[in-house]
């Protein structure tokens, strides 16, 4: 029997550092099947990076988490969360592969902003072909485009992963709370 989408409990879990790795893994098969879905092509190597992926984890404020379905683990997402200034950072957000289309990246994403209401402003990057996340950023999540990166505006603190078509063709988005 299949359920109905609003009864489906959404939680976030604090991954631990044994978690690390199998979240490192599906993150990149999900980033690897969103750049297949765009472009009808695989990477030449996992994206984002495990260097990248390590200096998300490792940056201050980092809070890196699984998006639990009813107890089962059907994504994840690494926050940098500033106590100070409260303008927080989607670094890394994912659903898992089998789970796409049934709305649990935005409910998910309410359960990320319920859990920090004293955030001022959202921000978060994605490719200039990920149209899906352009999508859901834009349309379902209330962001708005503030800015372009480029070969010729590069983002002079998120240095895009190497392997990826138009690597410096990246947007950047804002979400104001107040």
């Amino acid at each position: 029997m299949k359920k109905n989408w609003q009864e489906i409990c959404l939680t976030l879990e604090i991954a631990r550092k044994e978690d690390l790795r199998g979240f490192k893994r599906e993150l990149q098969k999900a980033f690897a099947a969103g750049m297949v879905e765009a472009l009808g092509t695989s990477p030449d190597e996992p994206i984002p990076s495990d260097e990248d992926m390590e200096k998300s984890f490792g940056a201050t404020g980092a809070v890196t988490c699984h998006i639990l379905m009813n107890g089962a683990r059907v994504g994840g997402v690494v926050l940098r969360i500033d106590e100070a200034t409260q303008y927080n950072s989607l670094d890394l957000f994912f659903v898992s592969t089998g789970t796409h289309g049934r709305g649990v990246g935005l409910q998910a994403w309410k359960v990320i902003e319920a859990r920090y209401p004293e955030t001022k402003v959202w921000e978060t990057h994605t490719p200039y072909f990920e149209k899906r996340n352009i999508h859901f950023y834009v349309n379902k999540c209330g962001f708005k485009i503030v800015e372009f990166y480029n070969r010729r505006h590069p983002d002079p603190e998120h240095p895009q992963p190497a392997g990826l078509p138009g690597r410096w063709d990246m947007f950047r988005f804002e979400k104001l709370m107040v």
